[in-house]
């Protein structure tokens, strides 16, 4: 398994509100250094004739089509199923595989991390943009600047309050280092109110930034 980067800190936290982050965490210019690797792997690979241009396409236009509503149902039957919270951190794979029903093989593995009372978790990939993709989709724009890459694991706590995210200073910060060999998925605390609420009703609660841990699951309104 791939060394992992666990950086611990205290943070503030308690966000209802789903915002696009992408205009928070500008690059010092227009590409990143994964932008111009993903470039020229993509032309060596056409020229080499591995792939064609249209099969490169094809695979992203797919990618691009898969969301977050994999991982949204995966944290409501979370909340509703203590035996499957359990299986699911300890064995996140095979729960996704077998019942789940996502395609993980050939996929990196995947560890999900509980935020508690005393916990919060927050994911990040410090070298590009490392993301459990088969269960949570296309990562949002801001997750793959270097603005966010290289804060959040040395000041979490202003990180996070830029997404609104305050949390008292007895909750300890977990910064997971996503690698190409182990993704990090975060399961979010159920939020106040919501006990004895069905899967449907839930997971619309549960966003893609929750599962990255910059913000907290959505209260009710």
């Amino acid at each position: 398994m791939a060394n992992t980067h666990d950086h611990h800190d205290h943070v503030h936290h308690d966000h209802d509100h789903y915002h696009d982050h992408s205009l928070t965490f500008q690059p010092d210019h227009p590409d990143t250094d994964y932008d111009f690797m993903e470039m020229a792997i993509r032309e060596l690979v056409i020229e080499k004739g591995l792939l064609t241009a249209k099969q490169i396409q094809e695979q992203m236009e797919a990618m691009d089509g898969r969301t977050v509503v994999k991982g949204q149902e995966l944290i409501a039957r979370a909340w509703t199923d203590p035996a499957f919270k359990t299986r699911l951190k300890g064995d996140a794979m095979n729960v996704l595989k077998d019942e789940m029903g996502i395609d993980m093989e050939h996929q990196p593995e995947v560890m999900v991390v509980e935020n508690t009372a005393d916990v919060h978790n927050v994911i990040v990939c410090t070298l590009c943009s490392c993301y459990p993709r088969s269960v949570l989709g296309v990562p949002p724009a801001w997750y793959k600047k270097k603005a966010y890459r290289a804060r959040v694991v040395v000041e979490p706590r202003a990180v996070l309050k830029e997404f609104g995210t305050d949390l008292p200073d007895s909750v300890e910060v977990r910064v997971h280092d996503s690698t190409a060999d182990l993704r990090y998925i975060v399961l979010p605390q159920q939020p106040e109110g919501t006990s004895g609420w069905s899967m449907e009703k839930l997971k619309p609660l549960v966003t893609r930034d929750a599962l990255i841990g910059v913000t907290p699951a959505r209260s009710p309104a």
